[in-house]
């Protein structure tokens, strides 16, 4: 699909967007690197690309970065997450087509017409915000890393597999969400 970012404007060029946006983010302090072979940063977050090694250095200097411990979502806090997540789709008119919320990370699968970045921050905000508002976890300043990976998925079959990733593939379900009634991706507005 492609959209013009400003409306009546000829000179603007039109931009391209995916059918679908996979996002992950972590909570803070839960996934450190060099602690788990599974962390990436800038140089390692290409898909294809190798994951961080192991560092013991590198996790102990992450730990001694570290302002707050580290966060961890319980039961509660998961729905609470889910919740909002919803809530903020809804009210943007993005289509969220599969999340699952862990203990330490998330993972989205959402269509929309702005950058993933943008998504992801607020998506954050949203969860934060009513995470504070629940007196879950009272006193934190920082839930969150502060970035996290931004895939875009082009075609309809990425899209298909970042769903079963994010549905079936993180271990023992938590709090999950799929979109069953998802239409096709192809050339068209995904109705939620």
């Amino acid at each position: 699909m492609k959209i013009s970012l400003e409306k009546n404007n000829p000179m603007q060029k039109e931009i391209a967007i995916p059918l679908a946006y996979f996002i992950t983010f972590t909570c803070y302090g839960a996934w450190l690197h060099g602690g788990k072979i599974t962390s990436v940063d800038n140089q390692h977050n290409i898909p294809g690309t190798e994951f961080i090694l192991a560092n013991p250095n590198r996790e102990a200097s992450a730990k001694k970065r570290l302002v707050e411990m580290p966060y961890f979502l319980g039961y509660a806090q998961r729905k609470v997450v889910l919740n909002a997540i919803k809530e903020v789709c809804i009210f943007r008119a993005w289509v969220l087509l599969a999340a699952h919320i862990r203990t330490n990370h998330l993972h989205l699968v959402i269509h929309a017409t702005i950058s993933p970045e943008n998504i992801m921050n607020t998506i954050k905000a949203y969860a934060s915000r009513r995470l504070n508002e629940s007196k879950l976890d009272s006193d934190r300043l920082k839930r969150w890393t502060r970035h996290g990976s931004t895939r875009y998925l082009w075609k309809e079959e990425d899209v298909e597999a970042a769903i079963q990733y994010v549905v079936h593939e993180q271990g023992e379900p938590m709090a999950v969400f799929e979109n069953k009634s998802r239409a096709s991706f192809a050339g068209a507005v995904i109705a939620p």
